[in-house]
C-alpha cells in the first residue's frame, strides 16, 4: 500500500483578469504514488504547482477534483487536525512565535508539562540541538536554527509524513548541507515518508530516492532521481534541467 497517493488531482482557482474572474487550473489531473519511508523530491519552475500540491496533501487547500489518500484512506474522511499531525507541513521560511524555544515547541500539544519537557529535549536532539536551546529567545535564533526548531516542533506531533517546502532556500551552503543530513537522518531513524520541494537539481540527486517534475501544473516526469535528472525522457523535463525553461509554459 502506498503511504500517499494522488489520483487525478486537479486544483482550480479564480484569478482576476481585468474586471473579470477567470478560472485557472493550478494542477491538472496529477497522479502520484509515494512509498512508505521514501524521500520524493518535487521539481519544476516557479508557478508549476509544487507548493499547491503540498498544501492539498495537508488540506490547507482542497482538491477541485480527484482524491488524495493516506494509507489507502481518502484524507477527506480524516479529521483535519489529526491529519495535520500525521502529515506535517514545514514552510520555506520558518515561523517562530514570540517567547522562548520551549514555548514554540509546546505549541499545540495536549500533554503534561513533564512529558513535554522530555519530548522537547528528545526532538531537539533529533535536529542536533541541545536542551540549552529550550530557554533561548526564539527571535534571536539564526535562520538555520529557526529551521531546526521548526522541524523539532513538527516532530513533537510524531508525524508519519513530512512535507518540506524548500526548507533550505534561505540558508547558506553550510547550513543547507546540515539540514540535508538532518532530513536523511530523520528518514532513516524515524522511518518518515518525506516530500521535499526544491529548485536545486544537485540537492534533488543528493536527497531523493525518486523525483517528480511538475511543469504548468502537470506531472511530466517521474522516476529514480539519478535516472530522471541525468537522462530525462520528456522534452519539457530536458529543457527544465538544462535551465531553458525559466517560466511556466502553457
Amino acid at each position: 500500500m502506498f503511504k500517499i497517493e494522488l489520483k487525478k488531482v486537479t486544483r482550480k482557482r479564480a484569478v482576476k483578469e481585468g474586471n473579470n474572474l477567470k478560472e485557472m487550473e493550478v494542477l491538472k489531473g496529477v497522479d502520484l504514488s509515494v512509498q512508505p519511508e521514501e524521500i520524493c523530491t518535487i521539481l519544476g519552475p516557479s508557478g508549476s504547482g509544487k507548493s499547491t500540491l503540498l498544501r492539498l496533501i495537508n488540506r490547507l487547500e482542497e482538491v477541485s477534483s480527484g482524491s488524495i489518500h493516506l494509507d489507502g484512506i481518502d484524507i477527506k474522511e480524516l479529521e483535519v487536525l489529526n491529519l495535520r499531525k500525521k502529515v506535517s507541513l514545514v514552510f520555506q521560511v520558518p515561523v517562530m512565535f514570540d517567547g522562548k524555544v520551549e514555548e514554540n515547541l509546546r505549541f499545540g500539544l495536549k500533554v503534561s508539562d513533564e512529558k513535554s519537557d522530555e519530548e522537547m529535549e528528545k526532538c531537539l536532539n533529533l535536529v542536533s540541538l541541545d536542551s540549552n536551546f529550550l530557554k533561548r529567545d526564539s527571535q534571536e535564533l539564526s535562520i538555520g536554527e529557526r529551521q531546526r526548531v521548526s522541524l523539532a516542533r513538527t516532530l513533537m506531533h510524531k508525524p508519519e509524513v513530512l512535507l518540506l517546502d524548500e526548507p533550505t532556500s534561505a540558508l547558506d551552503p553550510t547550513a543547507t548541507l546540515q539540514i540535508e543530513k538532518l532530513i536523511k537522518d530523520l528518514n532513516q531513524e524515524l522511518k518518515l515518508t518525506i516530500l521535499f520541494i526544491t529548485h536545486n537539481l544537485s540537492q534533488a540527486q543528493r536527497l531523493g530516492h525518486r523525483c517528480v517534475i511538475l511543469i504548468a501544473g502537470e506531472k511530466v516526469e517521474e522516476g529514480d532521481s539519478q535516472v530522471v535528472l541525468q537522462n530525462p525522457n520528456n522534452p519539457l523535463s530536458q529543457k527544465f534541467i538544462r535551465g531553458e525553461l525559466v517560466k511556466e509554459e502553457k
